[in-house]
């Protein structure tokens, strides 16, 4: 290419009348389907955005003990209802670097609150890759390491601490791990359960249809949450928190297949008449070959849109349940059992960030809304 003295491009190839003018449209029209789908997928901002922001969290839940200061569990006596504190750089004019004022603490005998005021006069720098509590990074390995912390002298409460002086924030990238996981245990109960029946209805037909329509009749007719609280109820308070987590795992996905076996079952009627199917059938390839190779793949990336726009209400419906006290419990830390400790609605209006928790699950919700909606509008890449 030769730019010109007013600005334009001129090709310096010769030019050849046998080139096919459609030559780029031809190759994005035999593009792969996966590029395509990116290509559309890329022009939905709040989709992509949303996307990114759950990659990193998920990313870094194995390195929640890391990130968080303290543990989970850690106590502080003195700092009940702690305030959040600011991390700042400046003392008087001064540059100091990162550092936060202590705080100390009184109670008034006349409002019956804590009351917490900052020493100003002295500044203390935060530690970084520092000592403290020991946690296992990735659930393996051992460690005492945390990115950030403060000294001896001070505590380093960005987002508060509750009634029994525990930080929000360490409890909140501890609960990370059991929120965000329950929802993908649960999705892929519910993805099995639902696409080997909605498959066996929609493919087969007859009988087996009939059969497994009634059971998809019977469980949706069930009020919802009555059954969830039966379920967790029915769970032996003496389990473990990681016993206790499966099970409200898998009851999330036993009660959700009905909507996705629907759907399958749908799809395969439409698709079970199509021409490419017979010939497989006439070829001699079995019922299991003709489902997994011809009929799931036709429409699996709506399915991966509808994966995202059901584990939402598997974070809901684990954060509802231990909210009520009838899933997770104590010492087990989740968004939902951090919730529970702020029922009291007079606590929340005196020390409103012991309602935090609440927050993560709001921004997770909506960013698998908004993942969901663009995947869902770029499915169809050849729409425009």
């Amino acid at each position: 290419m030769t730019r010109l003295a007013d600005g334009r491009f001129v090709d310096d190839e010769p030019f050849d009348p046998r080139a096919s003018i459609l030559e780029l449209e031809r190759k994005d029209l035999d593009a792969p389907n996966w590029l395509l789908v990116w290509r559309k997928f890329k022009t939905h901002k709040l989709g992509l955005i949303s996307g990114i922001f759950l990659l990193v969290a998920y990313l870094m839940i194995p390195f929640a003990g890391f990130i968080a200061p303290y543990g989970p569990n850690q106590r502080f006596s003195e700092h009940l209802y702690s305030p959040p504190q600011s991390i700042k750089l400046f003392h008087e004019g001064e540059f100091v670097g990162p550092f936060v004022y202590p705080m100390t603490s009184e109670a008034n005998l006349e409002t019956f609150q804590w009351e917490f005021s900052p020493d100003t006069s002295r500044p203390l720098k935060l530690e970084f890759f520092c000592e403290g509590k020991t946690y296992n990074l990735a659930g393996i390995i051992e460690s005492n390491r945390h990115l950030f912390c403060a000294t001896e002298e001070a505590t380093i409460f960005i987002l508060g601490s509750d009634r029994l002086g525990r930080d929000i924030f360490s409890r909140v990238s501890y609960g990370a791990q059991l929120s965000l996981t329950v929802g993908l245990i649960g999705i892929s109960v519910s993805f099995v359960l639902g696409i080997f029946f909605g498959s066996l209805a929609g493919y087969f037909g007859g009988k087996t249809d009939w059969l497994i329509n009634r059971v998809i009749e019977v469980l949706r007719s069930l009020p919802e949450l009555p059954l969830w609280l039966a379920l967790s109820a029915a769970v032996p308070s003496n389990w473990s928190p990681v016993a206790v987590f499966f099970v409200i795992s898998i009851i999330l996905g036993i009660l959700d297949w009905p909507g996705l076996a629907r759907s399958v079952r749908a799809k395969f009627l439409s698709l079970r008449e199509e021409e490419y199917v017979r010939a497989a059938e006439m070829m001699g390839a079995s019922s299991g070959r003709v489902i997994r190779k011809h009929l799931l793949p036709n429409f699996m990336s709506h399915l991966i849109a509808s994966a995202t726009l059901s584990i939402p209400a598997m974070i809901l419906g684990e954060t509802a349940l231990s909210f009520l006290g009838l899933g997770l419990r104590a010492p087990a830390v989740s968004w939902g059992v951090m919730l529970n400790d702020a029922q009291n609605l007079a606590s929340i209006e005196i020390y409103p960030w012991t309602a935090i928790p609440m927050l993560p699950i709001v921004i997770v919700v909506l960013a698998f809304n908004f993942l969901g909606d663009g995947l869902r509008d770029s499915l169809d890449p050849y729409q425009q």
